[in-house]
């Protein structure tokens, strides 16, 4: 089974999110014996869905939004997602933990586009030195402190069910839509 997890990032927190349910959704796979490869790339560099049995797509989140490389991405080869089991996820609330109904503005335009099984909202984290001046002075008039907020179980958890999902249907016939 293959997978790909496309993912857009600014300074890199939300690929190594995608790094973790890559080799957490492999493992899981592997463990119920079903052979897997995932891979994560950049969205920007992503041309097609070809090849591949499942797809995440995952963004950083700046000001409610996601990047515009994983919008675009997303409506972009929406024909070709459609065809396949898809997963959202989003990275980028800083501080307190996220409450429901905190989804980034554009995520219910990219579930619909992608048909999504589901979208997953996981903190961030601010780390000023990797910041440009710019979203240093946002951060700074927010007054959010530095800090990873990434939940590493709970993210390990969730590819866990993606895999559970995966395994439970033969590759080619995920697509229930």
């Amino acid at each position: 089974m293959r997978i790909l997890v496309a993912v857009a990032t600014r300074h890199g927190a939300t690929r190594e999110i995608a790094e973790q349910i890559a080799a957490t959704a492999t493992m899981t796979l592997e463990q119920t014996g079903v052979a897997a490869q995932a891979e994560v790339r950049d969205a920007e560099h992503v041309t097609s869905f070809a090849g591949y049995d499942a797809a995440l797509l995952g963004s950083a989140v700046y000001l409610g939004h996601w990047l515009d490389s994983a919008r675009r991405l997303a409506h972009e080869h929406q024909d070709e997602l459609r065809c396949l089991p898809v997963w959202l996820f989003s990275s980028g609330p800083v501080g307190q933990q996220t409450r429901p109904g905190e989804d980034p503005v554009d995520v219910s335009d990219v579930l619909v586009a992608t048909a999504a099984r589901e979208h997953r909202l996981f903190g961030g984290r601010i780390e000023r030195a990797r910041l440009r001046f710019p979203e240093r002075a946002v951060v700074t008039a927010l007054r959010v402190e530095d800090g990873d907020n990434r939940d590493w179980p709970v993210i390990r958890a969730w590819a866990r069910t993606i895999a559970g999902e995966l395994a439970a249907v033969p590759a080619g016939e995920q697509r229930e839509r």
